[in-house]
């Protein structure tokens, strides 16, 4: 049962395959998350009654439940209620609303720390609101918080495995598939695993550099 390199090269393609799935589903789950994300923060900031009391309540709850259950509960559920989602889409959907609860927490924070003379800028000006948005406040908050925004994309992208509990065939799910079907489960697992470092290293390692630069500046 040592390692043997013949059989890790012959399933690599396969570990590669399924590692696009985990790519695509990460973009794609960060796209929903940070746009989602941003119009919970905007909305929240306007302050609108009722409204901001069911996103801050939508907010919570879904911070406050696993992430697995959120999945079982779209994959599983919702089809008795006449709304089926194949396990990609629920994976997408899951991983970006999850993550746009955080997200949309760091957006508020970069919103916060633009000075207060800004705005009041822009309200002299007469600006209307999409500008203030578009032109003054958003230019100056996203570039705060992007270390934090980066930080959540990595913690999506290792937090895709949770999916193979709907069959998604992603990197963790392949290497599973494949242990069971040759009952060698070192050379799958090993890859899986480098393959996760060799992504996520990287994005950390960029991240830590943003950081330093916001801090620097």
């Amino acid at each position: 049962m040592g390692w043997d390199w013949n059989y890790a090269i012959a399933i690599l393609p396969e570990m590669l395959g399924a590692l696009r799935v985990t790519i695509e589903i990460t973009l794609l789950g960060s796209l929903v998350a940070l746009v989602l994300g941003l119009v919970i923060a905007v909305v929240r900031r306007a302050r609108i009654p009722v409204v901001d009391q069911l996103l801050w309540a939508f907010v919570e709850f879904v911070r406050s439940t696993p992430l697995l259950v959120q999945v079982f509960f779209l994959f599983f559920v919702l089809p008795r209620f006449g709304i089926v989602l194949g396990a990609f889409a629920v994976g997408v959907i899951a991983l970006g609303v999850h993550y746009a609860t955080y997200t949309s927490e760091v957006y508020r924070a970069g919103i916060d720390a633009v000075p207060r003379g800004q705005w009041e800028a822009a309200a002299a000006l007469s600006l209307p609101q999409s500008r203030v948005w578009t032109g003054v406040i958003l230019p100056q908050a996203v570039p705060r918080v992007l270390p934090a925004l980066g930080n959540y994309v990595i913690s999506m992208f290792k937090e895709v495995p949770l999916l193979l509990g709907i069959g998604v065939v992603e990197v963790v799910n392949k290497a599973k598939e494949l242990s069971s079907e040759t009952f060698r489960p070192i050379e799958p697992y090993t890859i899986a695993g480098l393959l996760f470092l060799a992504l996520s290293l990287p994005a950390s390692i960029l991240v830590r550099r943003l950081e330093r630069r916001r801090a620097a500046v």
